[in-house]
């Protein structure tokens, strides 16, 4: 009779190394990467749509590249396809409200320095005059 030895997995933390490097960023610094990793975000998003478009145009046969994938045979296969294009379209949708979000903080946030900056201005004019 065949017996299977159990064996314990173990899991440990990762090793972080304590790194501390220094970074030096004013505020507009910080602003400008934040739009930026925004931008970035929305392009990457686009590249998968237009992959998914790509491929819904595969497999209807109506891609003129030469790397154009198989052609659907069944409505089977064709509804297969879909529903994963609009899988994929939901989660893109999803990741969109959250970027939007992430636009809306960061524009709050411009909007909040630069009431402080006027309100600093206005108080360092009042005292000099």
């Amino acid at each position: 009779m065949y017996h299977k030895k159990k064996e314990m997995i173990h899991l440990s933390f990762p090793n972080v190394p304590n790194i501390k490097p220094d970074i030096d960023l004013d505020e507009e610094d910080v602003l400008s990467l934040l739009l930026a990793s925004i931008a970035l975000e929305e392009l990457s998003l686009a590249h998968i749509m237009n992959a998914e478009a790509e491929k819904l145009q595969a497999v209807l046969g109506t891609l003129t590249t030469s790397a154009s994938g198989t052609k659907a045979q069944t409505l089977h296969d064709l509804l297969k396809v879909n529903r994963s294009v609009e899988r994929t379209l939901r989660t893109v949708l999803k990741n969109q409200m959250l970027l939007q979000f992430k636009l809306e903080d960061v524009s709050d946030l411009i909007q909040l320095i630069h009431e402080q900056k006027r309100k600093k201005h206005k108080e360092k004019d009042s005292c000099e005059h």
